[in-house]
């Protein structure tokens, strides 16, 4: 006997062999007695948006750093090749594994007859435990570390599958040395392994440097007007969700290449569209509180250090009228107008309907494709990978999270409506 393949994986939603992928898959091998061999995990890029996010919890700046399905399945292979396939709720990750290697053309031996359930076979031998993952493990005193994550899922399977057999599952469960043996000497198709390395979640926060950090320390000349102005209005546009994602620091990083802004510059331009919101933060000759807030992140995301902000903020008192600068009211600002179109993408916190209704109720006309006139694309991640956003990018057509929407409708209550032509 080789022994078993427990596996887990996180998807962008419910429907294999539809719009669903696998977002992550870990597989623990375990020995004929139960006992861990090893384990083995990837984020795997959907090519699509991660669906419900909220649920598993990935994110699509780590994604971007993941392998296609293509680029890992030959060592998906290896790992399950002769072994049983164990899965909790099995016919669920079964069924996304097999659809995943379909895809590629391979008609690989992951079928219910060598496949068991540790769902089902807990059923059988401990018909009063929770049936769930996360109360079966309660059940039995098995450390669940993080739910909804797949190599902590996986391991915990596992778990409960050296529990069963200690339980004499073999015993139990009639057919369970046949399911063993068929998964043991059906064959399996030959796939190459690519040599694509996996990746676990938080990559980005390890490999995405903040764009600042990519530019030349300075350029011999400075860059044009018109460039500058280029420059801060797609920063604007960065900030406008008060974040910017790993997709806005490579635009940002990639528009000063070509512009020939380097880091001196970038920073001198980040203190003068500083200046623009510390004169909005002054009302009547008194700050504001809200909006020194936002101005102190603001600075934060330009790594502008607290104090140079401080001083650009005392600085800006009623020397400077509310409106100049690159705060509310200057030409470059990104505002949305009503009857702008507005695409939405992605599982998000809120139902998407709501958020068309509020679109549509503010005077914004929700619209069901990526086009050149498409004013904003809301996502549920702003780095999200569906092909509204990818197209999005491709147009230059600004894309936020819900928060950032939530702000341009804010925005747009509080901007006077353009006087009638005569």
């Amino acid at each position: 006997m080789t022994g078993y393949a427990v596996v887990d994986v996180e998807t962008t939603g419910l429907f294999p062999g539809g719009h669903d992928r696998i977002a992550e898959i870990a597989i623990v091998r375990v020995d004929p007695d139960g006992r861990v061999e090893d384990t083995w995990t990837t984020l795997v890029d959907p090519g699509r948006d991660l669906g419900p996010q909220q649920i598993h919890g990935i994110s699509a700046a780590d994604v971007r750093h993941a392998p296609a399905f293509a680029d890992v399945a030959g060592h998906v292979a290896d790992r399950l090749r002769g072994r049983t396939f164990v899965a909790h709720n099995a016919q669920f990750d079964r069924r996304f594994v097999w659809h995943a290697f379909a895809a590629l053309g391979y008609d690989v031996p992951l079928i219910e007859p060598t496949t068991l359930c540790t769902m089902r076979t807990g059923a059988q031998l401990f018909p009063a435990a929770p049936r769930s993952l996360a109360g079966a493990c309660l059940h039995h005193g098995i450390t669940l570390d993080s739910a909804h994550e797949a190599l902590s899922d996986a391991r915990a399977a596992a778990e409960l599958l050296r529990v069963y057999l200690t339980g004499g599952a073999r015993r139990a469960v009639a057919d369970w040395d046949d399911v063993v043996e068929l998964a043991a000497t059906t064959p399996w198709p030959v796939i190459p392994a690519a040599g694509a390395a996996p990746v676990r979640r938080g990559v980005a926060a390890e490999r995405d440097t903040h764009f600042l950090a990519r530019l030349t320390p300075a350029r011999d000349s400075p860059a044009t007007t018109s460039a500058q102005e280029v420059y801060l209005e797609l920063v604007d546009r960065a900030l406008l969700d008060r974040h910017i994602s790993a997709r806005e620091h490579d635009q940002l990083a990639g528009l000063c290449a070509r512009l020939g802004i380097g880091r001196t510059e970038a920073d001198a331009l980040h203190r003068e569209y500083l200046a623009g919101l510390a004169a909005a933060a002054w009302s009547d000759g008194v700050l504001d509180p809200a909006r020194v807030t936002d101005y102190r992140a603001v600075a934060a995301l330009l790594e502008v250090p607290a104090a140079d902000a401080g001083s650009i903020l005392d600085r800006s008192a009623p020397a400077l009228p509310t409106g100049s600068g690159a705060g509310p009211g200057h030409p470059g600002r990104f505002v949305l107008r009503p009857g702008d179109l507005v695409v939405f993408t992605g599982a998000m916190d809120e139902p998407r309907d709501v958020w068309q209704r509020r679109a549509a109720a503010a005077g914004l006309v929700p619209h069901p494709a990526v086009t050149k006139r498409v004013r904003l694309v809301v996502a549920a991640d702003p780095d999200s990978m569906s092909g509204k956003a990818r197209k999005a990018d491709a147009y230059g057509i600004p894309v936020v999270g819900e928060a950032g929407f939530r702000r341009a409708l804010d925005d747009l209550a509080r901007t006077p409506p353009a006087p009638a032509v005569p």
